[in-house]
């Protein structure tokens, strides 16, 4: 139970990250207006809550482990959003990013 209510965490973190970025860009970079860009900044800022709600208590573990996550993350949301399609090396450093996020997180400790 502990493990998946983190990874729903880690999970909801990169919806907030990764969505509060692309907001960003697109206010930005798109000239889609200041709306976009402050909708991210506050996407953004929830993310950097979220994070805080993991059960461990070690800062680097838990950004490091998020990594992986937001590296996956990212092309599946710029696949969704944008039309990118990834190819098999960009899935095969994602799948990399996960195992890593996975040891990093999850691997038992004393």
């Amino acid at each position: 139970m502990v493990i998946a209510r983190s990874v729903a965490l880690f999970a909801l973190a990169a919806v907030l990250e990764i969505g509060g970025a692309w907001l960003v860009w697109q206010g930005v970079r798109e000239h889609r207006g200041w709306g976009w860009t402050a909708c991210g900044a506050v996407s953004l800022a929830l993310y950097g809550f979220v994070a805080t709600l993991q059960s461990s208590g070690d800062f680097g573990r838990v950004l490091a482990a998020y990594g992986g996550l937001f590296v996956a993350g990212s092309l599946l949301w710029a696949w969704a959003a944008d039309g990118y399609r990834p190819d098999r090396f960009d899935v095969i450093g994602a799948v990399v990013c996960l195992v890593g996020m996975a040891v990093i997180m999850y691997a038992p400790r004393r």
